[in-house]
């Protein structure tokens, strides 16, 4: 969880700051962190015109360009040819709807995260998966202060 933590400094997302870390036989497979795709413009760099406005959390994600970090990192997977399938993603933040769509498919079998998420539905989707949904309680703090508000 450390990793996802520091991971998690790298966004640069003015919303909210969040890293994953996907892993498997205790050897780290990829990590990724909330940001706006390749080549285009950061959020805080105005790439993202709902980071930029007084969106409320949780809505409006359809028109978010920001990539979520636990996308970014099964992304970053397969670019990089790496088999992910049977592995653990652990997440400063519980992921949303569209990222355990994407963690059921890409045969992720285990997500630990630290905080929460307003999305039941993902969390129904996950158990109905049968993934694993843990909630971690060690320390964040000293690790990565600004992302976690």
């Amino acid at each position: 969880m450390s990793m996802a933590a520091l991971a998690a400094t790298r966004s640069t997302c003015t919303r909210r700051r969040v890293g994953a870390v996907v892993v498997k036989d205790r050897m780290v497979l990829s990590t990724g962190y909330n940001d706006t795709p390749r080549g285009l413009r950061n959020c805080g760099d105005g790439g993202c015109a709902r980071c930029a406005g007084a969106v409320p959390p949780g809505t409006d994600h359809d028109t978010c360009l920001c990539i979520h970090a636990e996308q970014n990192a099964i992304i970053q997977a397969a670019y990089h040819g790496v088999a992910i399938a049977g592995a653990a993603l652990y997440s400063t933040y519980q992921p949303c709807l569209v990222c355990a769509k994407m963690i059921v498919n890409a045969g992720i079998r285990r997500v630990v995260y630290a905080g929460d998420y307003p999305d039941p539905m993902a969390a129904q989707l996950l158990q109905e998966a049968g993934v694993e949904l843990v909630r971690y309680t060690g320390p964040l703090q000293a690790l990565a202060p600004a992302a976690f508000p």
